[in-house]
């Protein structure tokens, strides 16, 4: 992807762990590679379809200068969000603060923290079949639309399905959508768990009836195996009642491993039911 590139920005501001740092201040030195697509800034010679780094070098000296925390991580991490937050055109931001000035009683030429973040796709499968499973959907949608980490996309028609499982209970509403997030897997993970408690979800019965349900199904290309995450969902070949909706909004994205898009898995799931 293009980048424009901003090296070694000087700037004064009051971070460190040192109560002397926060109060006196000190030089730090501010990089930053902001990915974009350029081309057409270039075929047009248009600043409106760039990124004007001379807004961009402004707003860091500002928020380093507005701004005080001990830890330059979190100086980089707290920055990087505000600036894909604050200029829709960069998709990723390669980011790092080095601090010359570092006081630890030994010659050294500076201390830096490397960071990269940007805007991740993921596609989420929604379902109910307790309360007003309608509302429990909309809900969730809008309370992910209206995290300032995440976008929704794309939002699939809502569907009705029969439970899956062999617990007794009533049939689900079910749906899909794709959004972009700045969170990590197990953030966004954490982020869809709470708005499950929010909505009273729970956790007694496997496959039980539940209010709200909200599984990863895909985050961009990963490949995810940990304890609490998997990501592909491992059983998502075999539920209609996700790739049913899932194929309407992305019929055409891949399946990491399986190699095969949502359309091949959704209809090769048709074709054995």
């Amino acid at each position: 992807m293009d980048y424009i590139e901003i090296e070694d920005l000087e700037i004064y501001a009051k971070h460190g762990v040192l109560s002397a740092e926060n109060q006196l201040g000190q030089k730090f030195l501010v990089s930053a590679k902001l990915y974009a697509d350029t081309a057409k800034a270039g075929l047009t010679d248009c600043l409106d379809y760039s990124i004007d780094y001379s807004i961009v070098c402004a707003y860091i000296t500002e928020y380093m200068q507005a701004h005080t925390f001990k830890l330059i991580e979190a100086a980089a991490e707290n920055m990087v969000n505000d600036l894909l937050l604050s200029f829709p055109l960069i998709k990723k931001i390669d980011l790092t603060i080095k601090k010359p000035w570092a006081p630890i009683g030994l010659p050294l030429k500076t201390v830096s923290v490397n960071i990269s973040r940007g805007w991740h796709t993921a596609y989420i499968a929604l379902g109910s079949n307790l309360g007003d499973k309608e509302s429990y959907l909309n809900d969730a949608i809008s309370a992910i639309n209206s995290d300032n980490m995440c976008m929704v996309d794309k939002v699939s028609d809502f569907i009705i399905t029969k439970p899956y499982g062999d617990v007794e209970q009533d049939n689900f509403l079910n749906g899909a959508i794709k959004i972009q997030t700045l969170y990590s897997p197990n953030m966004l993970l954490e982020f869809l768990q709470k708005l499950e408690h929010d909505a009273k979800r729970v956790r007694t019965v496997h496959w039980g009836p539940r209010t709200l349900d909200l599984d990863i199904i895909f985050y961009d290309d990963m490949i995810i195996d940990e304890d609490n995450l998997i990501v592909p969902h491992p059983d998502m070949t075999n539920r209609d009642f996700v790739l049913t909706p899932l194929n309407q909004i992305a019929p055409h994205h891949m399946h990491p491993i399986f190699m095969k898009s949502v359309g091949e898995l959704h209809a090769s799931l048709l074709s054995r039911n």
